[in-house]
């Protein structure tokens, strides 16, 4: 397990924003996917194939956020996602949101809580080791 963040950039949008050109809290959520998902995809794993061949699936079991400084239109952010904890059938995934890349200004603080199932019971199963095991480029 690294303690290196995966990094991944977003711009904030109008779509992303309220009528006070502040990004709206739910998509934050969004941009957390985001990253998750790519971070996984660096790690070589391929969700639909996953899905389709081995009949596994992750599903979100807990979020939470704590919003410290509101992103705006046109901001440029990093959102990150790192494995905290893994246990036997969920993991724990920290994702913080930075504006200005990890040394700028922290806008949020969350994470992500995921389970490991079969696809077709819907019943946990043991995460494989090599999961979230880093390729070498």
């Amino acid at each position: 397990m690294t303690n290196k963040p995966f990094e991944w950039p977003v711009r904030v949008y109008y779509e992303d924003t309220d009528a006070q050109a502040v990004v709206y809290y739910a998509n934050y959520f969004r941009f957390m996917e985001r990253a998750r998902t790519e971070w996984l995809r660096a790690l070589g794993v391929d969700q639909v194939a996953m899905m389709q061949k081995e009949r596994r699936i992750f599903v979100v079991t807990e979020t939470q956020a704590q919003f410290l400084i509101p992103a705006r239109l046109n901001d440029q952010l990093v959102v990150t996602a790192r494995l905290e904890e893994l246990t036997r059938a969920t993991f724990e995934i920290e994702q913080n949101i930075y504006r200005n890349g990890l040394d700028g200004e922290l806008l949020v603080r969350g994470g992500v809580k995921a389970a490991y199932l079969d696809a077709d019971t819907m019943k946990p199963k043991r995460v494989p080791p090599t999961l979230f095991e880093e390729n070498p480029s």
